[in-house]
């Protein structure tokens, strides 16, 4: 229905009463306690409430710190069965996942790494011409040292101690030079830390001090793609990278999946070659049902699934059976921080031991094992004969209609 009236715009209560009043929305709706949410969106009226299922995954999960550098380390590891919760509402899923999860466990489990962590703001300074573009870039790269020292000490109460720029890369077309602000920012996904810090190295240092004059400045350009899947993403990351992987024995590839390692190599190497010939950014099968079902169960930003969804599998024939595994390059996830501090998705992560500082690499991992489960069982039912499992699959859970 459309209000008679224009609908309060606050997040209080009495706002809050007012709106879910005007739209009709009882109680079997919309809770009556929205206050937890307040500060999630503006104009919270009510709930989205989708179904939460879970997955069991045996991990060998590595355990990480951030090094002085920005690089990361691995400081030991631990096996561990694991808990993914899945908010979704497309019929087998779960069941699709904890079908990868098992024929793994029963070949010896996931193994997962942390190859890197960063993120990225993709500003640009529009110059005279590329003569000076040219001239601003190199000098640009000249600065790192003195850009990291303001950034630490200047007196600018929007900045972020937490987002740290690591690199900086420049790219130069006609007058235009673009910038990567390559940054780590904890344990919380980061866009609003680098956002502030971008917007004073822009204003305060480069556009100040520049040996050229610069005549427009743009806080984001796309050169990266933020939300969006790039090539530059895809290459160099943006957020955590990470790659699981498994080997599969030959008994539970034929006994769970109900395939064989042959029809699954042969799988792989069309879906490939398909891939190629559509220009895809990605080698992969359906990455981003898992992780979007995991983001919205756990509070992370639904707008970075396409991102974070970027893939490249590969499968491999071994002796006894095949190695699989998945590379993304760019999980933009965090533990800290947006919507993981709303009641559910934080008891969600709490589950997953990813509640809080220190837990974002794990969380990482947990997600990109949750996603190759999802890889293995859905190739596996498109690699049968006709791929009759796919088929029918879809057809008795997602109905006749």
């Amino acid at each position: 229905m459309t209000p008679k009236k224009r609908l309060p715009r606050k997040n209080d209560a009495a706002s809050m009463a007012a709106r879910r009043d005007a739209l009709g929305l009882d109680g079997a709706v919309t809770p009556a306690d929205l206050e937890p949410y307040a500060s999630a969106a503006e104009s919270v009226t009510g709930l989205a409430v989708i179904p939460v299922s879970v997955a069991s995954l045996e991990v060998s999960l590595g355990l990480y710190e951030l090094g002085d550098e920005g690089d990361v380390v691995e400081t030991g590891r631990a096996d561990e069965e694991v808990v993914v919760p899945l908010a979704h509402t497309e019929g087998g899923l779960t069941a699709s996942v904890q079908r990868g999860a098992k024929a793994v466990a029963e070949s010896g489990g996931f193994r997962t790494h942390v190859v890197a962590d960063r993120i990225t703001r993709a500003s640009c300074f529009v110059c005279r011409d590329a003569t000076d573009a040219l001239t601003l870039s190199r000098w640009i790269e000249a600065q790192l040292p003195a850009m990291q020292e303001f950034l630490r000490t200047a007196e600018i109460p929007e900045l972020s101690r937490y987002a740290l720029l690591r690199e900086v890369k420049t790219h130069v077309v006609g007058p235009m030079c673009h910038v990567l602000w390559r940054w780590t920012t904890g344990d919380a996904v980061g866009p609003n830390m680098m956002t502030r810090n971008a917007y004073a190295l822009n204003m305060a240092f480069v556009k100040p001090g520049a040996p050229v004059e610069i005549e427009r400045v743009a806080l984001e350009a796309n050169m990266g793609g933020d939300k969006k899947p790039s090539y530059e993403f895809f290459q160099s990351g943006h957020g955590k990278t990470v790659i699981a992987e498994a080997t599969l024995t030959d008994e539970a590839i034929r006994r769970v999946l109900r395939t064989t390692a042959e029809d699954l190599e042969a799988f792989a190497w069309i879906g490939t070659h398909g891939a190629v010939a559509s220009g895809m950014q990605s080698v992969a099968f359906t990455p981003a049902s898992a992780i979007a079902a995991i983001f919205a169960a756990t509070g992370q930003d639904l707008g970075m699934v396409g991102t974070s969804s970027m893939a490249h599998g590969t499968g491999r024939r071994v002796d006894g059976g095949l190695h699989v595994s998945v590379r993304f390059p760019g999980l933009e996830v965090g533990t800290v921080g947006g919507g993981t501090t709303l009641p559910t998705p934080h008891e969600w992560l709490t589950l997953m031991g990813c509640a809080g500082a220190g837990k974002v690499y794990r969380f990482a991992q947990i997600v990109a094992a949750a996603a190759l489960a999802l890889e293995i069982s859905a190739s596996s039912a498109m690699a049968t004969a006709g791929s009759e499992n796919f088929f029918r699959a879809h057809h008795e859970r997602g109905g006749s209609r």
